[in-house]
């Protein structure tokens, strides 16, 4: 590897490749070349770093500076300023939005601070296209004590001691489902990988492919020296182009390596793995609807028994399990069960990855150790409520999750305290609401994914998920009876109960957890056709009340069709012929002075 004085980590990540990273990175190479400095200092793309809200962003080694938000008008300054003269630029230097204060360094910016990186070590440290910068942060090396010091009891062991359990949602040990798969009798076993990741505002396992694809390769083969499994396969949405094409490249490269194929470091167990393209249904992330798309036929899901472990992928016995899962394999065999077990709750150990996203100041993906408390993680970590507003729900668990109000913001994070107070983990997804989001609106848009997404085998599933929505639009379009409440009730326990897969067993939270965290708000939008979040467009007046207006102008600036009449030091008022109820004005009124 050629020497050079400074490595810039470049994220090239999906999120900032989509906020220009890609001609930061060519403005930033050409003018590397003009100053003479392209030997000297090179430019790395890495994986996702996790500070999305933020990007691109470039970490400077081994100086450890963070800049962000750059463009390709920032590259000659950074050149000739910090790389040339030595001096850091303090403008492209992360500002705490609460304290103000300017950070210079990534360690000591709380986002990152707070966090425990295991799944993620090597987010934004390695160029996830070069198999040797993975094997020289001890990649393959738990692999390799796998392959040639341990027999298949041996692995399973150390993986039920560490306690890890499927980081898709259902939480089973994972250990336990490897013994049921490796007493299976067959002379065919399939190890998958769970890369459908379909949850709005959840991308963690699509970093985590885009980041250290070879770290989920290195936990199929270890999975697949555990149960004596000879094939896997990745199911990968297709919405997913660079986490494939560098999929495709660490599967190529292990196999020139000789990490993948026949007799594997001269073991004499060989295990090879493609890539199967989903075409983006939520449910082929059920374990039995992905084996059936991968089958070729229509993704849906199976009753069960029998189970997977003993009758799977082609009815033979298989192994499922999601990317975060097998990204944890590696290290555990590399540093023993109980080191991963040493972190954690009683029932859940190790780190968790969840993507914060919604009304947070730092949106991104953060790793953190089990049973952590939310109230750490969006306060200390996502930096709080922007716009100094109110903290009033987060949800957890995706679509199918639950509403979680501020009292049980010191729930630790943990699979049996989550579900306890009505939420899932899920695969990790943390959305934020602040005081402005009406939990009816809320629940209604998961209800319309949930109905959408729904594959329409089971009735309760199918027709069930779309009466719910029907009766929410009613209430939100201000058409709600009295009985409404109770029969959303009823309708939830009844696809509960009654659905055939954890999509329909799961669907109705959104709608119980706000029905039992923010009733009240039901009862206003029904009975007294009033939505006190003022987001049900349907329920608003569009007037402005001249007690509380301040007269400050803001609504006036915001309307895009002048429907607002305003002159300095009178209130303003609103001409219903031109008002188009884009919701502008509420948005810019900072003293709920619009009705």
């Amino acid at each position: 590897m050629d020497q050079a004085r400074l490595h810039l980590m470049l994220c090239g990540g999906t999120g900032c490749h989509a906020s220009g990273s890609k001609s930061f990175h060519e403005a930033l190479d050409a003018e590397l070349k003009n100053q003479g400095l392209e030997k000297e200092v090179r430019v790395i793309e890495t994986g996702c770093n996790g500070f999305c809200a933020l990007g691109p962003v470039m970490l400077v080694q081994p100086e450890g500076i963070f800049y962000q938000q750059l463009k390709a008008d920032d590259a000659a300054e950074l050149v000739e300023s910090h790389f040339l003269k030595g001096r850091p630029v303090q403008r492209l230097m992360y500002r705490d939005p609460v304290s103000k204060k300017t950070m210079a360094h990534m360690d000591e910016i709380p986002f990152f601070a707070h966090q425990m990186i295991w799944a993620m070590r090597n987010k934004g440290l390695i160029d996830p296209e070069s198999i040797d910068e993975y094997i020289a942060r001890d990649g393959y090396f738990g692999m390799a004590k796998a392959l040639t010091e341990m027999s298949s009891e041996d692995i399973i062991g150390e993986i039920k001691a560490s306690g890890l359990r499927g980081r898709g949602g259902a939480g089973f040990p994972t250990g336990v489902k490897w013994g049921f798969a490796a007493q299976a009798k067959s002379d065919v076993k399939y190890v998958l990988c769970n890369a459908d990741e379909g949850d709005p505002g959840a991308f963690m396992d699509r970093s985590i492919l885009e980041a250290d694809p070879h770290a989920v390769l290195e936990g199929m083969i270890i999975a697949a020296k555990a149960i004596n499994a000879t094939q896997g396969y990745i199911y990968c949405r297709t919405e997913y182009p660079l986490a494939i094409q560098r999929l495709s490249l660490a599967i190529e490269k292990a196999r020139d390596y000789g990490l993948l194929g026949e007799d594997i470091l001269g073991s004499g167990f060989g295990f090879d793995v493609d890539i199967y393209q989903g075409a983006g249904a939520f449910v082929c992330g059920e374990e039995t609807a992905l084996m059936r798309s991968i089958e070729g036929r229509r993704g849906m899901p199976r009753p069960r028994p029998p189970f997977p472990a003993n009758k799977g992928l082609w009815d033979k016995p298989t192994v499922l399990n999601n990317v975060e899962t097998l990204a944890n394999v590696g290290q555990i065999m590399l540093n023993g069960g109980q080191w991963y077990a040493s972190v954690g709750t009683e029932s859940s150990k190790g780190t968790k990855v969840f993507a914060i996203s919604g009304d947070i100041n730092n949106i991104g993906l953060v790793e953190v150790p089990m049973g952590i408390s939310l109230r750490k993680m969006i306060y200390d970590i996502g930096g709080g409520i922007p716009n100094k507003r109110k903290f009033k729900a987060v949800q957890l668990g995706g679509p199918s999750g639950g509403c979680i109000p501020e009292k049980y913001l010191d729930t630790p994070v943990d699979y049996e305290e989550i579900a306890k107070v009505g939420a899932i983990m899920g695969s990790g997804g943390v959305i934020v609401m602040d005081e402005k989001t009406c939990m009816v609106d809320m629940a209604r848009f998961f209800m319309d994914f949930i109905q959408e997404e729904s594959c329409g085998k089971c009735t309760p599933c199918r027709e069930g998920t779309r009466r719910i929505l029907e009766i929410l639009e009613k209430i939100s379009e201000g058409r709600g009876e009295p009985g409404d409440i109770e029969t959303l009730e009823e309708l939830s326990e009844v696809i509960k109960s009654s659905s055939l897969c954890g999509l329909g067993q799961t669907a109705p939270n959104p709608v119980l957890s706000t029905l039992n965290y923010f009733r009240d708000e039901y009862y206003a939008h029904v009975y007294e056709k009033r939505c006190p979040a003022k987001r049900c467009v349907a329920l608003l007046k569009f007037t402005v009340d001249p007690d509380k207006c301040k007269k400050c102008g803001l609504c006036f600036k915001a309307c895009p069709t002048g429907a607002v009449q305003w002159e300095k030091k009178q209130p303003a008022s609103i001409d219903k012929e031109k008002c188009i109820q884009c919701m502008a004005c509420y948005d810019a009124c900072r003293f709920d002075a619009i009705e």
